[in-house]
């Protein structure tokens, strides 16, 4: 089997549209949630968003190449040319059949998807945009990227609603581990603060609904009532040890396990006793070879709805036991809002930076103690971690778990 390491970052995020300036503002506590622009949203009844902000992707794609691309597949391809070119790798290098793409994208182009039925409706079927097509669907972010890259391996797309990226870096993982490529570029983007995403989110009653962006998103605190429609991509650049020492790559980090199951008990709601979360998890520490006591971090799902942070800490419990009360877990989403398909990617980065640099970010707006949800959710700021060890879990709609862990890399 082969080592698989990390080479190369790349985040489009409400905190920041660089991984440097997004973990900056995630070290610091800053709050990326704040009145919707992208829309008059005040009959849907809800009032906030983590947006992304100042994005412009003319670095990357000419203003053609935007005009046939939804946003997802804007931020998905911008934030893998920033893993890219952190890997410092170069097209002339590498053989093209090794390298592949998968990414995660829940819902793919749902803005493009709203505006051009509203065309249809008014100017007819006939002027609808021949790029309706390949804006939409959601293998397209993939697909952009291997083009853009040359990236003639494997290219795939994990479609598991809120576990998307995290299930994408998982296989993509295995591709390499497995040695059916020797390069992936992996994680999730996501595009879906419309009228119609959020109306539908509202419509299930999932999304928080204050006016108030420091008691919005909420992790575990007890007045958490929804989650916060969160935008942006997260990207890593997966590489085989052997071949990113040969040509003397900086690692940032190791993925050593993976777990991947499902509830297969509730359409939204998952097992409240969190047993197949859990079930992830030891599934991801089974794969590491390592115990459930090395694990020193925990970059929570954690959406600060009241199902999934109880269950969540349920499943913490379980695998942990007693010892769940000494990890410092936090959730990136108090401060992003809930990434959905591309939440995976941005918090598997907070992972191998709290890893790097021995931080562990914060969970902001905590302020109410729930007696179902009594872990040590980083309440007070970030705080210095020496963890050799995290894990990053995910869960979604239809009962899919991912859970991928993640090593400090050390020259050995």
């Amino acid at each position: 089997m082969k080592r698989v390491v990390i080479t190369g970052m790349g985040a489009v995020t409400p905190l920041g549209n660089t991984v440097k300036e997004y973990w900056q503002n995630l070290v610091n506590g800053k709050l990326g949630i704040a009145k919707i622009t992208k829309f008059d949203s005040e009959d849907t009844g809800v009032a906030l968003a983590g947006e992304v902000k100042d994005f412009d992707p003319s670095e990357v794609l000419d203003r053609k190449e935007q005009k046939r691309m939804d946003l997802f597949s804007q931020y998905g391809i911008v934030a893998a040319m920033e893993a890219w070119n952190m890997s410092g790798l170069t097209k002339e290098e590498i053989d093209p059949k090794r390298f592949g793409v998968i990414v995660g994208s829940g819902i793919g182009g749902m803005t493009t998807l709203q505006d051009q039925v509203r065309v249809m409706d008014k100017k007819g079927p006939k002027r609808v945009t021949p790029f309706f097509v390949p804006m939409v669907i959601a293998n397209m972010a993939s697909g952009n990227i291997s083009i853009k890259l040359g990236a003639k391996g494997p290219s795939q797309t994990i479609v598991t609603a809120c576990t998307s990226a995290t299930n994408a870096i998982g296989e993509a993982f295995r591709t390499i581990k497995y040695g059916l490529a020797d390069m992936m570029i992996t994680g999730g983007t996501e595009a879906t603060i419309c009228e119609i995403g959020i109306a539908g989110f509202a419509a299930l009653s999932a999304l928080n609904t204050t006016d108030d962006p420091t008691r919005a998103s909420i992790p575990f605190d007890k007045e958490r009532h929804g989650f916060v429609m969160g935008e942006g991509a997260g990207m890593l650049m997966l590489e085989e040890l052997e071949h990113a020492q040969k040509r003397g790559a900086t690692i940032l980090g190791e993925i050593v396990g993976y777990g991947s199951n499902c509830d297969a008990s509730h359409m939204t709601a998952p097992l409240k006793d969190g047993s197949g979360a859990a079930d992830a998890i030891e599934l991801a520490l089974a794969e590491a070879s390592i115990a459930a006591s090395e694990i020193g971090y925990v970059n929570a799902h954690g959406t600060a709805t009241p199902a999934n942070d109880a269950a969540e800490t349920a499943a913490l419990k379980r695998v942990f036991g007693k010892r769940a009360y000494d990890i410092p877990i936090s959730s990136t989403k108090s401060m992003t809002g809930h990434l959905l398909g591309a939440g995976g990617g941005i918090e598997a980065i907070a992972c191998v930076k709290t890893l790097q640099e021995g931080v562990a970010h914060p969970t902001v707006g905590y302020q109410v103690a729930d007696p179902d949800c009594d872990l040590d959710y980083i309440t007070d700021g970030s705080r210095k971690v020496a963890a050799e060890y995290a894990i990053s879990n995910s869960f979604g709609f239809g009962g899919h778990n991912g859970v991928i862990c993640m090593k400090k890399w050390e020259e050995n």
